[in-house]
């Protein structure tokens, strides 16, 4: 085969144009498939072209001009990542060009989304993800447009940031430390302008008061660590910052509350918010966006170790509340309370999301089709949404409704950290939401939306560009968020 390759997206009933001197209809049509109209990532290959290239036609489905943008969007996605998930399947080819011209920016993050695939398997070939590499493993296939565009230079950045998020989330825990976290976050950071990354220890989180973030800490032997990056990319270094808290569970046993065995290796994942956010953080940097972006997370493992936290032990978080802890397995709203606290009161930034890996119950609400998101604020709710639709990493809004309440007021503290089965995903969120400082009165001082990525971290089925396994959601519909908000 040759280490060269192209690949055409076309509509079948649309206009054909000759693409690197290849007419994609007139080849595709040379192998009958009974088909009238090809849906769309229906891929035909063809090696030793008179190109001397193997070249994939991929079908971009039929009426595909005539469809809104947002779904011709995902067309080309759908389109794109077909072909470049065939050509990966043969050895061989090293480059392919790709005829990015019906949607640079989505064919471009179809290409990287559908190469990738997590193995720490040492054959037949070595894993580029073994961390025992000196250097970095360069991708099977080096991808390039017929035509450069910056469109697809960005969405090279997005795709590459949502592969590193779903690297992070699917390393085992054992190779996901929080020290290891940081240590990498720093590495991937190195050489961008305007950034500034700080790790803290658990003495200064004891100094700060974190206690309910370092309760969770109590159980394990890995030290926490709490994660700052600062990016000021707006003109004004002082203006306020939008804000992103990640929850960094690098891996969740429940305490002692402890989880059912089956499954449980999962919970290497439950630092997905971490791993989201400072993928989005790292993109927006590459690519300069000009908005200043404080990210921070809390890191630490959940484990049942001999001084870990017990159910009914009650806590005074860094905002000076009550907590009293049902359950140990609800840990990611306790290291997070203090996280959007201090984050909320040291940074005072206009906008503040947190993500975070937190329900079971949104599971069963959203599946892993939608991110679930609460918010205070109707109009970060819709520029959260507009942005979802663009990358198809769409968000649902859910219920923040102070008639849950009972439900987590009722202890003997300010706050319980389980409401029961009942609105899990909504009380979660309402836990929360006392430890946004701004939020207060009848003319916040900060938009906040706190987004349950449980479901959405992980996918079982796999989709013509996203193989099975961690998605790295809500990456490209939180940088897309940040870029338009910079405009």
């Amino acid at each position: 085969m040759s280490s060269s390759a192209l690949v055409l997206p076309f509509e079948p009933s649309g206009s054909s144009k000759n693409v690197a001197g290849v007419d994609p209809a007139q080849l595709f049509s040379l192998v009958p498939s009974g088909e009238k109209a090809p849906k769309t990532g229906t891929t035909r290959t063809f090696y030793n072209t008179p190109e001397g290239k193997t070249t994939s036609i991929t079908s971009l489905g039929e009426g595909f001009a005539n469809k809104p943008a947002d779904v011709k969007r995902e067309l080309v996605r759908k389109s794109v990542g077909s072909a470049v998930k065939e050509l990966k399947a043969h050895e061989g080819v090293t480059e392919a060009q790709i005829d990015a011209s019906a949607d640079p920016h989505a064919a471009a993050v179809a290409a990287h989304l559908a190469q990738y695939k997590f193995t720490l398997k040492t054959s037949p070939q070595p894993s580029p993800f073994d961390p025992r590499n000196k250097e970095p493993v360069a991708d099977k296939i080096k991808f390039s447009p017929v035509e450069a565009s910056v469109d697809w230079d960005r969405g090279v950045v997005y795709a590459q940031a949502q592969n590193l998020a779903r690297t992070l989330m699917e390393y085992p825990a054992n190779m996901m430390t929080p020290t290891i976290f940081t240590e990498r976050v720093k590495k991937e950071f190195e050489g961008i302008p305007n950034v500034e990354i700080i790790v803290r220890d658990e003495a200064w989180a004891e100094e700060k008061g974190m206690n309910t973030f370092l309760s969770v800490t109590h159980g394990t032997s890995e030290p926490a660590k709490f994660l700052e990056i600062h990016y000021k990319g707006a003109a004004d270094k002082d203006a306020q910052p939008l804000a992103f808290v990640g929850k960094g569970i690098t891996f969740d046993s429940g305490g002692i509350s402890l989880k059912p065995g089956a499954g449980m290796k999962l919970m290497r994942g439950d630092m997905g918010g971490a791993a989201t956010v400072v993928s989005a953080a790292l993109a927006i940097a590459k690519l300069q966006i000009p908005i200043n972006l404080v990210t921070t997370t809390p890191l630490t493992e959940n484990m049942p170790g001999p001084s870990a936290t017990k159910p009914g032990d009650i806590i005074y978080a860094m905002n000076g509340k009550s907590v009293e802890v049902d359950n140990t397995d609800a840990e990611g709203r306790l290291v997070l309370s203090d996280a959007i606290y201090y984050t909320s009161t040291t940074f005072k930034p206009h906008t503040l999301i947190d993500v975070a890996t937190l329900t079971g119950a949104c599971v069963i609400a959203l599946g892993e089709v939608f991110s679930g998101v609460f918010s205070t604020n109707d109009e970060l709710w819709q520029n959260l949404d507009e942005a979802g639709k663009t990358e198809h990493d769409r968000f649902w809004r859910l219920p923040l409704d102070e008639e849950y309440g009972p439900q987590i007021y009722s202890s003997n503290a300010d706050l319980q950290n389980t409401g029961g089965r009942p609105a899990g995903s909504a009380t979660a969120a309402l836990f929360l939401k006392p430890f946004v400082a701004g939020l207060e009165g009848e003319d916040p001082s900060i938009k906040w939306a706190h987004l349950d990525i449980a479901g959405s971290m992980e996918a079982t089925r796999p989709s013509p560009y996203q193989d099975k396994g961690m998605t790295g959601r809500p990456v490209r519909a939180l940088v897309e968020f940040a870029r338009r908000l910079s405009n």
